[in-house]
């Protein structure tokens, strides 16, 4: 059997030693990659979250830094151009259909009716929609069997700035959600969901009531105002004349 040689023996080692140093430098840039990586991620993040969270508090300061009291916001009652209330028994409650089924309604907007299971939930909701964010008519009708008003805009209040504007801060006159005398939901009516409005007006309070309230024993009614233009003082008016306690399932969010 050949015997190693001392010097071989020191080559061997050297050799080895020689690796194991390039290797401990492979794993240190590994570990330096890696770190670089979850460093450049974790900003991403951040920049994405303090993004999101800029535009979500510029969206809720813009709604409620309106300084005017909600009667002064839009025209008044009187130049609202506010046709007489209209009332129709209600029918529907309880009556679910399948998530996605499209339900035609017979009146624009519905104030009662069938509507999907999925009610909107505290996390979902929000006073202010437009066409590109507003839930389906199916759920907002739910929200209605729940005790919520809805003022619906057509496209004419839409392309107007101003109008929405003063939507928005109507919207942001009633912050809290888990509020029931909070629970108004300002959203657009599009010639997609349905017949346009009577000449000459462009919005609708609708409420689904429960009846026996304002002079009215006569069980389940819908309720619809439509109006030509924006006023916070109709809203209020509206509100306090159908407030939340005076729908099918009051108790519910």
């Amino acid at each position: 059997m050949a015997k190693t040689s001392p010097k071989g023996t020191a080559r061997t080692s050297k050799d080895a030693g020689r690796r194991a140093v390039v290797e401990q430098m492979r794993r240190e840039q590994q570990a330096k990659e890696r770190r670089k990586t979850f460093v450049l991620i974790g900003a991403a993040v951040l920049v994405g979250a303090i993004i999101i969270g800029t535009a979500v508090w510029q969206l809720l300061q813009d709604q409620q830094s309106d300084s005017r009291n909600l009667s002064a916001i839009g025209v008044s009652a009187a130049e609202a151009e506010c046709q007489d209330i209209t009332t129709k028994t209600a029918e529907g409650s309880g009556q679910h259909q399948p998530t996605g089924q499209r339900i035609t309604y017979d009146d624009a907007p519905p104030a009662f009716g069938p509507h999907w299971p999925n009610f909107l939930s505290p996390t979902e909701v929000r006073n202010f929609y437009t066409a590109d964010d507003r839930p389906e008519v199916e759920r907002l009708v739910h929200s209605l069997e729940h005790g919520w008003t809805i003022l619906w805009y057509d496209d004419t209040i839409a392309d107007d700035g101003t109008a929405v504007d003063d939507l928005k801060a109507i919207a942001g006159k009633f912050p809290d959600v888990n509020d029931p005398d909070q629970k108004i939901i300002v959203a657009p009516w599009t010639s997609e969901d349905g017949a346009k409005f009577p000449d000459d007006t462009h919005l609708a309070f609708t409420h689904w009531s429960l009846g026996g309230t304002n002079g009215n024993p006569k069980g389940q009614r819908g309720i619809w105002e439509y109006c030509g233009e924006v006023s916070g003082q109709t809203v209020a008016d509206f509100m306090k004349d159908y407030p939340s306690s005076d729908s099918p399932e009051a108790g519910a969010f």
